[in-house]
């Protein structure tokens, strides 16, 4: 546990812990979480390995500003050098193991984590949580990794410095350079969330994406892990629904021929085929619809503008209790048009075409 200002800045902490003021210690991701847990909304408990306890990591690991000599000056169109330093750089920090005290200390939140929702070894979604992501006048979503369903305490800290190593991806490096924002000034979070045993789940935006209509919202779905939707594996299903009586006034129920699951024989996240009966049949149920519809409207409500949703129905929970929200980010394309957004009917394909440009490059986080 680090000092600032004569106060102690801790290396792990519960997302009910943060809220929208917490960004430079737990990232856009983190803050977000625990701002919407305290406003009531739900979402699978977790905590975070905090700004401070990744730079506890570099320190005690001696990976100071050695690490930093040079990226400044490469070239953000030359992809080989840009790979190169990544390769370096991300091999350094992942070899490195965590010092005893800092990986006791995660450890035990991991456990009681464990106790809370009374798993042992519960499976987890670790998250990246960049200090400048996920923010109104920046992009970074996309520049950091995601990884779904580990399980075990020393699984868990293999991953928290993948995510950490995942900073300085070649991309990441080349945004940095490319918007001239220092790579020392970002530091780096990682969420570590319960992982909602999900049978169906996808994105939410809380204005129809194809034209900037803030009196809908869109709900894009597909049966298992929401991993297909974001990366664009399959076309989902859509709902369009009207804000006011959160009644659905158009659906297109597409075929999705695959979806993500866990493979029960590694505990790990992998697509599968759908079956042939299943892929025309609608993802989420209207009761479903309206309830994440509601949801939206709260979310809205609490940030005070339109938001990007990844939301999940966890099949372990029981019905009203079910559907709970992943993460949420202010909607970056037509919240900062000045132009008034055209109402009418949405154009699928149009929906579609932002709906890609949303998710170009970003994986599933």
């Amino acid at each position: 546990m680090g000092n600032e200002n004569g106060k102690a800045v801790p290396a792990v902490c519960w997302f009910s812990d943060c809220n929208k003021n917490s960004v430079p210690l737990v990232g856009g991701k983190c803050s977000s979480l625990g701002e919407m847990i305290n406003a009531g909304i739900r979402v699978p408990p977790g905590f975070a390995v905090t700004t401070e306890g990744y730079r506890q990591f570099m320190a005690e690991g001696g990976l100071g500003k050695e690490i930093f000599a040079g990226l400044d000056d490469v070239d953000h169109t030359d992809l080989k050098a840009l790979e190169e330093v990544s390769a370096r750089i991300r091999a350094s920090i992942e070899e490195r193991e965590f010092s005893p005290r800092l990986e006791d200390e995660i450890c035990e939140f991991y456990r009681r984590l464990g106790q809370t929702c009374c798993v042992p070894a519960v499976p987890v979604a670790v998250r990246s949580s960049a200090t400048a992501e996920d923010l109104p006048g920046a992009s970074f979503a996309g520049q950091q990794d995601t990884y779904l369903w580990i399980r075990g305490a020393d699984d868990l800290m293999r991953h928290v410095r993948k995510c950490f190593s995942s900073l300085f991806t070649a991309r990441a490096i080349a945004y940095r350079n490319r918007m001239d924002f220092a790579h020392d000034a970002v530091a780096i979070s990682v969420g570590v969330q319960k992982m909602a045993n999900s049978y169906a789940a996808g994105v939410m935006f809380t204005l129809n994406p194809s034209n900037g209509d803030r009196s809908t919202i869109v709900i894009n779905s597909n049966f298992g892990f929401g991993e297909s939707v974001v990366s664009g594996e399959v076309t989902p299903d859509e709902f369009l629904v009207n804000k006011i009586s959160l009644e659905a006034q158009a659906r297109t129920i597409s075929c999705k021929q695959v979806y993500y699951t866990v493979d029960r024989e590694n505990h790990r996240s992998k697509l599968f085929d759908l079956p042939a009966e299943r892929q025309s049949v609608q993802s989420i149920l209207d009761e479903e619809v309206a309830e994440l519809a509601a949801m939206g409207k709260l979310i809205e409500k609490h940030y005070g503008r339109p938001m990007d949703v990844e939301w999940a129905i966890d099949r372990d929970m029981s019905a009203g209790s079910n559907v709970f929200i992943l993460q949420a980010r202010p909607e970056t394309v037509w919240s900062n048009k000045k132009k008034e957004p055209v109402s009418g009917a949405a154009n699928k394909n149009a929906t579609q075409h932002i709906l890609g440009a949303l998710m170009a490059g970003r994986k599933f986080q």
